[in-house]
C-alpha cells in the first residue's frame, strides 16, 4: 500500500459537522463515522491530533451579538468544545484507539491540562490527542487553536473537515452555481475573505508555512484520502504537493 504523505496532522472538525443533518447537538452516527476514519489513519502510523469546534452547541460570537459579555460567551463556547472532545474520545476508545483529551482550561477530573511536551509524547506513543477548550482565551476561534497547536507540535498539515467539500467563491448551499477552488494561496484567503478560517489563524499558518486541506466530512474515507495526498477539496498554501 502507498505510504501516507503526511506523518503528523492536525484534524480540525467544525462543531456543525458533528451535528449532521439535525443541525444541533451530536449525531452518534456522524461521530462514530469520524472516529472510524481517524482509526483508519492512525493504523497507518500517522500521528493524529484533533481540534474540535463547539458551534453545534454554542457559538460565542452569536451570544455576544445578542448582548452577552463577549468573554463570557467565548468561555461558554470553549466548554462546548470540551463536550464534543469527550464524545469523540469515547467513540475512539470504543474502537480500541488510545486517546487523550487535553484542555486549555484546566478541569482535571475529565481532561489533562494542555502541555506541549506531553502532547507530543502521546503522539509518539501512538495515541490520538484531542485539544479542547480552544486556546484558553476569549476572542480566539478554534481555527486559531488549530493553527497554534499545529505549529507547536510541528504538524505537517491541517486537515479542515467541513460540511462542504472545499472552498467556494460563494455559499454552495445557497448558490448551486458556486465555483470550488482547487488551490489557493494564503494571501488569496486573506484578501478575498473566503471564510476558510479567520485572519489570525490564516496568518499563523502563513507565517509557519503550514498548509491546509479543506474537504467535506460527509463522504466517508476523505480523511484517509487527504492524508495519502489525493487531490480532494481545496489546498491552501502554495502548490499542492510542495
Amino acid at each position: 500500500m502507498q505510504k501516507p504523505k503526511y506523518k503528523r496532522v492536525v484534524l480540525k472538525l467544525s462543531g456543525e459537522a458533528l451535528a449532521g443533518n439535525q443541525g444541533f447537538g451530536i449525531d452518534p452516527d456522524v461521530i462514530n463515522s469520524i472516529a472510524e476514519q481517524i482509526k483508519e489513519v492512525r493504523d497507518l502510523g500517522v500521528d493524529v491530533a484533533v481540534v474540535v469546534g463547539g458551534g453545534n452547541i454554542w457559538r460565542g460570537v452569536k451570544g455576544s451579538a445578542q448582548g452577552m459579555d463577549r468573554a463570557t460567551a467565548d468561555y461558554m463556547g470553549m466548554l462546548a468544545t470540551v463536550i464534543n472532545s469527550l464524545a469523540l474520545q469515547d467513540a475512539l476508545e470504543r474502537l480500541g484507539v488510545d486517546t487523550r483529551v487535553q484542555s486549555a482550561i484546566e478541569m482535571r477530573q475529565i481532561a489533562e491540562p494542555y502541555i506541549r511536551r506531553r502532547a507530543i509524547r502521546h503522539l509518539e506513543k501512538g495515541r490520538v490527542v484531542i485539544f479542547a477548550g480552544g486556546t484558553g482565551n476569549p476572542y480566539f476561534s478554534t481555527d486559531t487553536t488549530a493553527a497554534l497547536r499545529a505549529a507547536e507540535i510541528e504538524a505537517e498539515v491541517i486537515l479542515m473537515a467541513k460540511r462542504v467539500d472545499g472552498v467556494y467563491d460563494a455559499d454552495p448551499e445557497q448558490n448551486p452555481q458556486a465555483k470550488r477552488y482547487k488551490g489557493l494561496d494564503y494571501l488569496d484567503v486573506l484578501n478575498s475573505n473566503l471564510g476558510v478560517m479567520d485572519s489570525t489563524a490564516t496568518s499563523l499558518c502563513m507565517d509557519n508555512n503550514i498548509p491546509l486541506i479543506v474537504f467535506g466530512i460527509k463522504e466517508k474515507g476523505n480523511i484517509l484520502k487527504a492524508v495519502m495526498g489525493e487531490e480532494i477539496g481545496t489546498y491552501v498554501g502554495g502548490k499542492r504537493g510542495c
